[in-house]
């Protein structure tokens, strides 16, 4: 709850905090929700990513706190790193999928030791260059890497600048593109949609046309149900050689995502840090709760319900 409503619920928790203890203002840093000066609050507040896989983590999570374990829930849409400082902070109790942020792990969990581990999301994540699979069966060796310019004009838009276009989300998720396309001699422009929404809505278009494109895109994603894929062969991920952004050369690793809690939450936060930290669910269970909010257009709450009800033997397991 981002709204008036949420600021004046803020200034009432600090108003009320003065009145009791004399604490004077709130001190966002130090509380992870704007009701923790009520007492006896129970409140969690988590870190919700743009895209729709994280958006249904977090709404089964919030779902079952709410439910299940009687907390009031709270979320804070933060781009990928700046959502590290937040829970480093305070401002948010935890991060339930992350894409691998090395430099962010070993500076606030190895080495400020304010935020800790919250193990496997039980989801593996894989970034890669992807064409659609009409495109592929035309031009089966279009998926080698080693092959793209010469298909470079098929890909070129009005934003591209004569070259192919090679399409990215939003410039804050992790990417490698600009990189890999200089390191790897490629005649193509990488171009941000902006979001994975204005991503979604451009390669259904091109989809709908049968028309070619590029496009950096992930799994899991609900989309390849709708649009099937076919991935693009970049130079084999071995380890470390993604370690210089701008010399890498390679493909993106598969990575098993991961959560991560607040260090003072994950000590204290009782029922909800132990719920956080067994939540654990497979792809197919993520992308089932995202195809009901990006394409049924379930509000997150109404794909959670769904879910819930349809998958008590899973959730009652991640129960303290």
């Amino acid at each position: 709850m981002r709204t008036t409503r949420r600021r004046a619920l803020i200034a009432g928790a600090a108003a009320l905090c003065t009145l009791l203890t004399g604490c004077g203002a709130a001190d966002m840093t130090k509380q992870t929700s704007p009701f923790a000066a009520v007492k006896g609050a129970r409140t969690v507040t988590l870190s919700v990513q743009s895209w729709v896989g994280a958006q249904a983590n977090v709404a089964v999570a919030q779902y079952l706190l709410e439910h299940e374990l009687g907390y009031r829930v709270d979320t804070e849409q933060v781009d990928e790193v700046p959502a590290w400082d937040a829970l480093s902070q305070g401002r948010v109790d935890a991060i339930l999928e992350d894409w691998g942020h090395p430099d962010q792990e070993k500076r606030y969990v190895d080495d400020k030791k304010t935020i800790v581990r919250g193990g496997d999301l039980g989801v593996t994540g894989h970034i890669g260059w992807f064409v659609p699979t009409y495109l592929a069966k035309q031009h089966p060796d279009i998926t080698d890497w080693r092959n793209l310019n010469s298909y470079a004009s098929l890909f070129r838009t009005a934003e591209s600048g004569g070259k192919g276009q090679l399409m990215d989300g939003s410039p804050s998720y992790v990417t490698n593109d600009k990189a890999l396309v200089k390191n790897l001699g490629l005649n193509y422009q990488v171009v941000f949609a902006g979001s994975e929404a204005a991503q979604i809505a451009q390669i259904k278009q091109f989809a709908k046309e049968k028309k070619p494109f590029l496009t950096y895109w992930y799994a899991p994603q609900w989309l390849f149900e709708k649009v099937p894929m076919t991935e693009v062969k970049l130079p084999p991920y071995t380890e470390g050689c993604d370690a210089d952004p701008v010399k890498v050369a390679c493909s993106y690793p598969y990575t098993p995502l991961q959560k991560y809690l607040n260090a003072r939450f994950a000590a204290s936060g009782g029922d909800a840090a132990a719920f956080l930290k067994k939540f654990r669910w497979t792809t197919e269970d993520q992308n089932e709760v995202a195809l009901m909010i990006a394409d049924q257009k379930l509000t997150p709450a109404e794909a959670a319900k769904k879910w819930v009800e349809g998958h008590r033997s899973v959730w009652k397991e991640w129960l303290p």
